[in-house]
């Protein structure tokens, strides 16, 4: 390089300008499994925010609700309090774990089948194809100059692009609130202001990920496919070439029926004595992938894995009259074993290996670990922090009093009445601030919402004579018939006693 110019002249390409994907359609069993998971995923994630789930009269009846403004979030049975953050803590630690669990087994499987990316891409592109046709169809729609026809096609495709992703954005948000109500707000526009940002740039998102920018959110955008390099080995399940049956191509069809002819033995074939291996060069694999890559040439980065190409090549392979499976999910161990002519192990016997079961061991135990601690968590809590100004009131009776805010919370769907008892200083009698002090006694009785914290500030009176700093336990005791109780540590402090 003579000078900076030779970096951005005219002649200079460091890379390659987008080829645009336009992907065929195929029939067969991964393309239905893509279907399943499809319709599976999108009706979870537009249907959850209107299903109901009676939780009584004192909390939401939404099945499943983020709801920021009181700092809960339900699911179903389950409640969440901020306090118990690490629930949602190992929830994504077991979907990291999981995310491992299955790269390690079955390559970019989550890519290829159940990643928002990749179910609402393959959204657009039916919806594409209904449109515009298949691959024939819009590769001339493209190549056409502009006329009534494709600007009809095109408007049409996009405003229904825009549309999937409004309802993408409207569905997002109505998990974060009483959905029926955010909905007739939202249409009468009364919503809060945050409540259209959020569809707006959701909109804005899905239609450009899933219907402009496709295949090079996978490519270029998305970490995984970096990251997955360190997650698979040699007996991962992954999409594979069966180059050894293949190899070399015919290039056509009527020349694979003359060449096989002479050698129609498989055996034969894997002994390299054919002219031409099985693959007639159809470019149908190429033609059916989402990415737009040919499987042939090995692994890479744009494979996700989604098994359309061993749809495609299944079809082709059985006009030709040949074995299925010359494109397949296999492992690079079983790969190299087949090309030399040995009996590869059974896909299932690959998924039970050290490395996998050491990923499920610990999925299982977090989950397990989990359901142990939802199961046997307390549904009563209390907190109890000492008024430091001041530290103690010397009373005319010559008893100290110490202060104290107490905050007791209610984890169930229903108002409860809590105990407060004290013990731990000798004598020591407690009362509410709006009480009189000689209505003091060992306990008082607090009555808390449901789904609420109730803060309370409480006096502790005892003799002026006495240790400096004493131990003071709180304890609250549920009065229902379900019962409970919690406690917390304190202390009473008195003025130090001159010698």
């Amino acid at each position: 390089m003579s000078s900076p110019e030779d970096l951005i002249g005219a002649e200079q390409r460091f890379f390659e300008a987008r080829r645009k994907v336009f992907p065929k359609a195929v029939r067969g069993a991964f393309r239905r499994l893509k279907w399943a998971i499809m319709a599976v995923t999108l009706a979870i994630y537009y249907v959850t925010p209107w299903l109901r789930w009676n939780r009584g009269a004192y909390a939401p009846d939404q099945a499943v609700l983020v709801d920021l403004a009181h700092r809960r979030f339900y699911m179903f049975s389950i409640e969440i309090w901020p306090h118990e953050f690490y629930y949602v803590a190992g929830l994504l630690i077991m979907a990291g774990v999981g995310l491992f669990l299955v790269t390690s087994a079955v390559g970019r499987a989550w890519c290829g089948y159940a990643c928002p990316q990749t179910v609402w891409t393959d959204l657009f592109v039916h919806v594409e194809r209904a449109i515009d046709g298949d691959r024939n169809a819009q590769i001339r729609l493209q190549r056409a100059p502009w006329g009534p026809v494709k600007i009809a096609k095109r408007l049409l495709k996009h405003t229904s692009w825009l549309v999937i992703g409004a309802l993408t954005g409207g569905a997002w948000i109505f998990y974060f609130a009483d959905a029926p109500t955010l909905g007739q707000a939202f249409i009468h526009g009364t919503a809060p202001f945050v409540a259209y940002a959020t569809v707006g740039v959701l909109t804005a998102t899905t239609y450009i990920f899933g219907g402009l920018m496709r295949e090079q959110v996978c490519i270029y955008m998305c970490p995984w496919p970096r990251i997955q390099s360190a997650m698979l080995d040699e007996k991962s399940l992954t999409v594979t070439y069966k180059a050894w049956r293949g190899e070399p191509r015919s290039h056509g069809l009527k020349r694979a029926d003359a060449a096989r002819d002479a050698v129609p033995s498989l055996i034969a074939l894997a002994e390299g004595s054919a002219a031409v291996g099985d693959c007639i060069d159809c470019n149908a694999c190429v033609a059916v992938c989402p990415t737009g890559i040919d499987i042939r040439e090995g692994p890479q980065i744009g494979c996700i894995t989604c098994g359309l190409c061993i749809d495609a090549c299944d079809e082709i392979m059985a006009k030709v009259d040949r074995p299925a499976k010359l494109i397949g999910y296999t492992t690079d161990l079983d790969a190299r074993l087949a090309a030399s002519g040995r009996t590869p192990l059974p896909p299932f016997r690959r998924l039970l290996r050290p490395r996998t079961l050491i990923y499920f061991s610990v999925w299982a135990g977090i989950g397990l670990v989990m359901l142990f601690a939802l199961g046997n968590r307390a549904r009563i809590d209390v907190s109890v922090l000492q008024t430091r100004n001041p530290q103690w009131v010397r009373l005319s009776d010559g008893h100290i009093r110490n202060g104290y805010t107490v905050k007791v919370r209610n984890m169930e769907e229903r108002p409860r009445s809590f105990e407060v008892a004290i013990e731990g200083v000798p004598g020591a009698v407690i009362w509410a601030d709006e009480a009189s002090r000689a209505s003091g006694a060992r306990a008082v009785r607090l009555d808390v919402g449901a789904d609420q914290v109730a803060q309370q500030l409480l006096f502790v009176k005892a003799a002026g004579d006495g240790p400096a700093r004493a131990d003071l336990v709180f304890t609250i005791r549920a009065l229902d018939a379900e019962g409970g109780t919690a406690r917390d540590k304190s202390f009473f402090e008195r003025p130090e006693q001159l010698p």
